[in-house]
């Protein structure tokens, strides 16, 4: 494989997520076809299998949750391999869903509106000393993988609440396919996970969507178009290309007048697999969040491309970062720190693609904008540790 050779061929894994929508409507829509790429897409089931193949050259590239390409260039929970992010497939995304019987104890036990994350939080905190008082087993909570956004987003949210994650409650992990069967054979009591999943369980009548991750972080990233940083620096013409082309489907994916076609690209076994309709609702950002079919809508739910989602920001970088060093999965040095923004690459999103204005009015400051606790700084992260009161 040469950069000058116009019908290169790459092998890419991904997870059947919504935010693997640019890849998908890239390759399907033969937007890499005109750049020159003839590329095999790969459904896989697991964070793990992703990660793996991708760092032993299976995969040329891979669709990947943004916290693993970090500890993955880290070294942490498994080889070191340095990864980096030239495009963000997904800024939000997630949500969190719980069993109906947990959210009736939530609501019983909220002193507010539940819709509101530290309210919600506060009651976790209460349902979980009620349980703790009569001896109960802790609530368990499912996310895809000890590093990855699903993981820290739950830990952000109980932690504002008074919630131990490591004491109070049980976390496992679990791929997002699964999180549907998990909930409705009761291994689990909740779970944080990207679309469609949560929608499916809301539609089964199994789940209830009590939090988009929108409603925690206005701003977070999710998924990253990854390739291994020794691959980047021997095709870089490659790498525009590829660039390119997702740039232009993050494009298609978010006008609204091409939603019904990708909602059925999307939908196809081999691809996601969910109904195209639970699929529309996602991209709408107009999710039915109780069986029952009442409806919450936010045009922060997955952003792709517009407000400069595709751009990956090294600061989102740093918050993952902090997230674990909060958590005991890596201690704190200004090296790791720089290694693990340098994962984000704005310069490769730069080179291969046009800087447009994006319109950023109404963004965070900071770039993350958390519902609690002080404004981020990506290079200051010990003061913002230091302001956690629920850590390792």
């Amino acid at each position: 494989m040469t950069d000058m050779n116009m019908n290169t061929k790459l092998r890419i894994g991904f997870i059947p997520l919504c935010d693997a929508a640019a890849l998908i409507v890239a390759v399907d829509k033969e937007l890499v076809s005109a750049e020159g790429l003839d590329i095999e897409l790969v459904r896989e089931v697991s964070w793990s299998n992703v990660r793996d193949k991708l760092n032993i050259g299976l995969f040329d590239a891979a669709h990947l949750i943004a916290p693993v390409a970090i500890a993955s260039s880290l070294g942490l929970g498994h080889v070191k391999v340095p990864i980096v992010a030239p495009f963000g497939l997904g800024v939000n995304g997630n949500a969190i869903t719980v069993s109906p019987e947990l959210y009736a104890a939530l609501a019983a036990a909220a002193d507010g509106d539940i819709t509101d994350p530290m309210v919600s939080a506060r009651a976790l905190a209460r349902v979980v000393a009620e349980r703790k008082a009569k001896s109960r087993e802790p609530l368990t909570f499912g996310m895809t993988f000890p590093f990855s956004t699903h993981n820290y987003h739950l830990r952000f949210w109980m932690a504002a609440g008074g919630v131990d994650p490591d004491e109070d409650v049980r976390m496992i992990v679990l791929p997002p396919p699964y999180m549907v069967e998990s909930l409705a054979n009761k291994h689990v009591d909740g779970f944080c996970v990207g679309a469609p999943w949560n929608s499916v369980a809301v539609d089964l009548g199994i789940g209830y969507i009590l939090h988009f991750v929108s409603e925690i972080l206005l701003r977070a990233a999710e998924k990253v178009l990854a390739v291994r940083a020794s691959w980047a620096a021997e095709h870089p013409d490659v790498l525009r290309r590829l660039v390119r082309a997702h740039g232009l489907a993050a494009a298609f994916v978010e006008d609204p007048a091409n939603r019904d076609e990708v909602a059925a690209i999307l939908s196809a076994p081999n691809r996601i697999g969910a109904s195209a309709e639970v699929i529309r609702r996602t991209l709408d950002g107009r999710l039915k969040v109780t069986p029952d079919g009442k409806l919450r809508s936010s045009d922060r739910y997955l952003m792709f491309g517009r407000k400069g989602a595709g751009r990956p920001d090294p600061a989102h970088a740093a918050w993952l970062y902090a997230q674990m060093v909060r958590w005991g999965q890596a201690p704190y040095s200004t090296e790791m720190l720089a290694t693990a923004k340098s994962v984000f690459r704005p310069d490769l999103y730069d080179a291969a693609l046009p800087r447009e204005a994006s319109n950023m009015a109404g963004e965070p400051v900071d770039g993350i904008g958390a519902f609690t606790g002080p404004p981020f700084d990506s290079n200051d992260i010990e003061r913002y540790l230091a302001a956690s009161k629920v850590r390792r």
